[in-house]
């Protein structure tokens, strides 16, 4: 294990920073999307239906079949980053979306009705009252989604764009299940720190019952 550690070390490191990276910029994305997004659909609900099962039928592509759809796209085909990017921020949209929508539906009409009658316009009531109490609920979407994308960010090595997927397709080619464990078991590691990391900020905003 020594010697196994010694020779891939390093390459292990500069993978699940890969992995890390392709992860967070997903996120931003899916969350600069998914947000806005569930916050309109409060004000336009008709549209929720559509919109979110939109956000379903992504989720349910088959993530190489996801991949392989956007490798013919001039504008992606180019930078393999680019590819799982794009991907990533798919799979990540429903948690964030739904639960942004849900959160702030869910919100007791009466307390809206208090914010209007103390003079809030639109946005102050979306910023002082609607939003921090539907962080909670928000925040769940994007440990969802965070989760979601750490392990789906692993078939990325399938189109070149790097992160820990390299280990494991490297150790299935090669039946070296030292190389699978030492993509997998990073993978799995930054899954459950992202989780556990935004599971505090989730109890941190909850609003207690």
């Amino acid at each position: 294990m020594t010697r196994f550690l010694s020779q891939y070390g390093s390459q292990i490191g500069t993978l699940t920073l890969e992995h890390l990276w392709l992860t967070v910029g997903a996120m931003l994305f899916a969350t600069a999307i998914a947000v806005p997004a569930g916050i309109w659909l409060t004000r336009a609900p008709r549209w929720a239906r559509p919109v979110i099962g939109v956000a379903n039928v992504l989720q349910t592509i088959p993530s190489l079949a996801m991949f392989g759809f956007l490798l013919p796209l001039p504008w992606l085909g180019d930078r393999a980053a680019r590819i799982a990017i794009v991907a990533l921020t798919a799979y990540a949209l429903l948690p964030i979306l739904r639960n942004t929508y849900a959160g702030i539906r869910g919100i007791d009409p009466a307390v809206l009705e208090v914010a209007r009658a103390l003079g809030l316009t639109g946005t102050q009531r979306l910023f002082k009252v609607e939003l921090p109490l539907a962080a909670s609920f928000i925040l769940a979407g994007l440990r969802t989604a965070t989760v979601t994308c750490v392990g789906i960010a692993t078939i990325a090595a399938a189109v070149g764009a790097g992160g820990l997927g390299e280990l494991i397709f490297r150790g299935v080619a090669s039946v070296d299940n030292r190389l699978v464990l030492a993509g997998a078991v990073p993978a799995a590691l930054l899954a459950l720190l992202a989780d556990g990391a935004l599971g505090l900020l989730e109890r941190r905003f909850k609003v207690p019952a």
